[in-house]
């Protein structure tokens, strides 16, 4: 409420609405220290408490799903590795039996198979074309010492082998021809073609021209190996006779 005097507004305090305000505020410290007791405080400790437990019970959870995800995957690529590893192992099994069987079928190969001298390898071959009734015109030899565990060659050392070539030309009837090709692949001594070439037929005989090789072991006991025949210059040359040429 407002009075004038003079021309001069003066506006009175209203004591009413401050004492009102400080009455509602008082009322509310009030209501505030009464929420505030032991019994209160309490409850409200035990809610949080709760709130907590169940933040990390759900955070647990959810550690416990990604743990046991992961798990999972680990345990597969592991049993993924094992199964690998059997399968890689798998060839090494009874690997001792292996080895001796391996190593007594390489010594009677190298024993039974494999001749002592080229003379052998000569009658041999002479002997499965005469069976045949095909005639070997001509036969030129090349050789190679192989060192097979490892001994560096020199003038007193015995190679483990010695490879034998032979460049051998024949003649006969094609059936024939076939036939000692044949039996020379089957034949207890060793014997690898490399090669054959028909180089001419007159009058129902064929001429063969076939690449050989073996390999000749050092000799054992009373074994004599007796000379080699002289080896070729010319291993290409089939026609002209040349140096360890057998006539």
């Amino acid at each position: 409420m407002s009075a004038r005097a003079e021309g001069v507004v003066v506006k009175r305090p209203r004591f009413g609405a401050g004492f009102s305000r400080r009455a509602g505020l008082g009322v509310a410290v009030e209501k505030t220290r009464g929420a505030l007791t032991a019994l209160n405080l309490h409850f409200a400790g035990v809610a949080l408490l709760v709130l907590l437990n169940v933040y990390l019970l759900i955070h647990m959870a959810f550690l416990w799903q990604t743990a046991s995800s992961q798990d999972a995957n680990a345990v597969a690529q592991e049993k993924v590795r094992l199964q690998t590893a059997k399968i890689a192992a798998a060839p090494l099994d009874g690997l001792d039996g292996k080895l001796q069987t391996s190593t007594a079928d390489a010594n009677e190969f190298y024993q039974s198979r494999l001749p002592y001298a080229v003379s052998q390898v000569v009658m041999e071959t002479g002997t499965l074309a005469k069976k045949q009734n095909a005639k070997m015109t001509r036969v030129q030899y090349g050789y190679s010492p192989l060192y097979l565990d490892g001994t560096a060659p020199g003038p007193d050392v015995v190679p483990s082998v010695t490879e034998v070539r032979m460049d051998a030309s024949f003649t006969g009837e094609y059936r024939s021809l076939v036939q000692l090709v044949n039996d020379l692949e089957r034949d207890r001594m060793f014997f690898l073609i490399t090669g054959v070439t028909l180089t001419g037929q007159q009058s129902g005989t064929v001429s063969l021209r076939m690449k050989l090789t073996t390999y000749v072991r050092p000799p054992r006991g009373d074994e004599k190996p007796g000379p080699l025949p002289e080896e070729s210059t010319d291993d290409e040359d089939a026609g002209a006779p040349a140096g360890g040429t057998a006539q």
